[in-house]
């Protein structure tokens, strides 16, 4: 069988970089989604949202709004859409990407020492036809990590953030770039938390009738 082809909808290069260590080539695409407006809008629909909740309701506007995009411009070569999108939860709050260098010092100095729960939600569309065994399903899922952070002094924490890699991630850290050290255990997944799940996506996958090696690139 042929290689299908997965198309991400992020412009994160950690979920492509995991991605391709785990032997996908994915396409991508980014998608142009207004994250709070996106928020707000449920809220004002729904009430206030879980954490777990936001992760996924972004990944979703993300896959759905570039999926818009395909279906204007008259389709695409891939056979599967995933939208990612990840927060962090700490004291009962939700944060996505500090607004600067003095919101990320600010929300270091609440994480060192704690734990939180980084959650990333999946969401996956079926691009497929069916006349090639197309589904026309979508399938999502969020992978919940608990996250424990390093007691950084303030020269630790504020150098940190000095080099903007904190204001570029959601949770203000990495696991797999600067932040490694700052992180002393997780409990969960790793790859949720540099922001896509493996796991997770395979079981979509199959949920979707694709079978996680047909994914894989031939070598």
């Amino acid at each position: 069988m042929a290689t299908l082809h997965l198309l991400l909808a992020s412009a994160s290069p950690a979920r492509l970089s995991t991605l391709r260590a785990a032997g996908l080539d994915p396409l991508v695409r980014v998608s142009t989604v207004d994250e709070p407006a996106a928020v707000s809008a449920a809220e004002e629909r729904h009430g206030s949202l879980a954490a777990p909740d936001v992760a996924l309701l972004l990944a979703r506007a993300k896959a759905e709004d570039v999926a818009g995009t395909l279906t204007a411009e008259g389709g695409t070569d891939a056979d599967l859409l995933l939208g990612c999108d990840s927060v962090l939860e700490l004291d009962d709050e939700v944060h996505g990407k500090p607004a600067d260098a003095a919101e990320a010092v600010a929300r270091w100095r609440r994480m060192r020492g704690r734990s939180g729960v980084l959650h990333t939600g999946h969401w996956l569309l079926d691009l497929r036809g069916r006349d090639v065994g197309g589904t026309g399903g979508m399938v999502g899922g969020t992978a919940s990590t608990t996250v424990h952070f390093a007691d950084l002094d303030d020269d630790e924490l504020e150098a940190y953030v000095a080099t903007g890699e904190p204001l570029r991630v959601a949770g203000a850290f990495t696991l797999d770039g600067l932040g490694g050290p700052y992180v002393t255990g997780i409990e969960g997944d790793p790859s949720s938390v540099v922001g896509v799940s493996l796991p997770l996506l395979r079981d979509l996958v199959r949920d979707l009738g694709v079978a996680w090696h047909d994914l894989r690139r031939v070598t």
